[in-house]
């Protein structure tokens, strides 16, 4: 029977120590941005105020693409850096429409640039110094409005280009944040779990050490009975 207590004894002094490895793996979870293709973000401090007391940083997994597109929004907690992709999107789309603005505004300029050269071309044989002034700033007039409407048109194209790429970063981003909360809530729970038998093993290990104290005790007690009977004989 002391045999078996011993074998049942090293049985959970084993997994004790198992489980303390596990907890221990746990608290390093930064590897396991290696298992889920994640990096580990801090969370910054707020609104860039400086605290003199020692905090413990928040840690979000993201994506590496993830990571990428927030570095490039700066410091500060994710929650921040992501406005700050959204606000810089808003004011793209305000530039957009301020340029579709100018834009029609030239048009419009020009379709009058183009009636007035219209009607000019009635005039005779152009021998109007006046006209001739005329004409030449009206087709300097075109030539300049010609140019800021590619112009113009191209920073369009450029501006709807850059906010496309921001929607599908931050669209990204959001899907990787998701799954990156439900891996987090996921080891968590194995956390506690673990905690749990840890805690149950440890009550087990302390109640066997009690017993086999125990037994330990009287086997001795039971030698020295032993021993004083085969004295006596």
């Amino acid at each position: 029977a002391l045999e078996r207590q011993k074998e049942y004894f090293d049985c959970i002094r084993n997994e004790r120590d198992e489980l303390r490895d596990e907890l221990a793996d746990i608290k390093g979870k930064s590897k396991a941005g290696e298992k889920h293709g994640l990096v580990i973000i801090p969370d910054g401090t707020p609104n860039g105020d400086v605290s003199h007391e020692p905090l413990s940083p928040g840690i979000t997994l993201v994506s590496q693409e993830a990571a990428q597109v927030l570095e490039s929004a700066g410091e500060g907690p994710l929650d921040v850096r992501l406005r700050k992709l959204a606000e810089e999107k808003d004011e793209l789309l305000a530039q957009i429409r301020k340029l579709k603005n100018q834009l029609e505004e030239e048009k419009q300029k020009h379709s009058k640039v183009d009636g007035a050269y219209t009607d000019g071309e009635g005039m005779e044989n152009g021998t109007d110094l006046h006209f001739i002034e005329m004409q030449r700033d009206i087709n300097r007039q075109m030539s300049e409005y010609k140019f800021k409407l590619s112009k113009a048109e191209q920073e369009i194209g450029t501006m709807e280009q850059n906010i496309n790429r921001l929607e599908g970063q931050v669209s990204r981003y959001k899907a990787a944040a998701d799954n990156a909360e439900k891996i987090e809530d996921e080891l968590k729970a194995d956390k506690r779990k673990l905690q749990r038998e840890l805690r149950t093993a440890l009550d087990k290990l302390e109640e066997m050490e009690m017993t086999n104290s125990h037994l330990t005790k009287r086997l001795e007690k039971m030698k020295a009975n032993r021993n004083a009977l085969l004295s006596q004989q």
